[in-house]
């Protein structure tokens, strides 16, 4: 993401800092409206509604662990987010992308539609609920630049209100690879980063599969979760992480691979044998 200095707004139409939320860098025409599903009536009766947009709606999986998104565009925005309340479940909050001068075309919300379905997979934070995203329309060259910084400042909003759905769980910059961190016994094969949101396990980290014991019972359930998802896969003995994937904490990082709860503060080391509480915590504490 662009870490370039930015100003901007959220506006509640309805006082309510849970209810629906207009996001806006301030020198810019494009908004992201966050919509919760209890309101799309509310959402209903603001003009932006019968605008042309992209859209996004965002729910979790049937475990509730595994957040969904769909992404859409429509030259009618009520009748399209109506059609979806009443067939599509997942669901809970839709977030809109308009312009407020109304300069939205048709042809913008279909290259967009499709290059954020792109950059959605791409980044592997978010699944999907579209199914096959069909080829590149035809855009002119000036309408693709115009969608292309749409895109850059529905990607800031979009994570500002919380929802990163186009960001990696970890950068590919070469200062962050030299962060890993790593859980490497005699049954765990683990590599890791700890950032701002929680602690990364990195594709192709592994931990040996062990026998039922209770205390097992909530890392065993995990990694089910993890494996039914896609993120993991059970090969002979050991479970494999196929892609990146973030947990809120270093323990919950540590348990997937250990298959056992563990203080993931001294489990996570560097390349130096210094545990991510001494790099991290105790530093923070001088």
């Amino acid at each position: 993401m662009n870490q370039t200095p930015k100003t901007i707004q959220i506006f509640l139409p309805g006082g309510d800092p849970q209810g629906i939320r207009v996001a806006e860098i301030t020198t810019r025409i494009l908004q992201v409206i966050e919509v919760p599903r209890k309101l799309l009536s509310d959402f209903f009766q603001m003009p932006e509604s019968n605008q042309v947009g992209v859209y996004f709606l965002f729910g979790e999986s049937e475990e509730g662990d595994e957040p969904i998104v769909y992404i859409g565009q429509t030259g009618d925005l009520r009748t399209r987010l109506a059609t979806h309340n009443n067939k599509k479940d997942f669901w809970e909050r839709a977030l809109v992308v308009i312009s407020r001068t109304n300069s939205m075309t048709q042809t913008h919300a279909v290259f967009l539609e499709w290059y954020c379905l792109q950059a959605c997979r791409k980044a592997e934070r978010f699944a999907d609920e579209n199914g096959n995203s069909g080829s590149q329309p035809h855009t002119p060259a000036p309408l693709e630049a115009d969608c292309l910084e749409i895109f850059d400042t529905a990607k800031t909003l979009l994570a500002t209100l919380g929802y990163p759905v186009f960001d990696p769980v970890i950068s590919n910059t070469s200062s962050d690879k030299d962060a890993n961190l790593i859980c490497n016994t005699s049954e765990t094969d683990g590599r890791g980063q700890y950032t701002t949101e929680g602690f990364v396990v990195l594709k192709g980290s592994s931990g040996l599969i062990r026998k039922s014991a209770p205390s097992r019972r909530f890392s065993e359930s995990m990694r089910e979760k993890l494996v039914k998802n896609k993120i993991c896969k059970i090969e002979g003995n050991r479970i494999i992480f196929l892609k990146d994937h973030l947990f809120k904490s270093p323990s919950g990082a540590a348990a997937a691979l250990v298959g056992r709860n563990v203080n993931g503060w001294t489990v996570w080391r560097d390349k130096n044998g210094r545990t991510l509480d001494e790099l991290k915590r105790q530093t923070d504490d001088t």
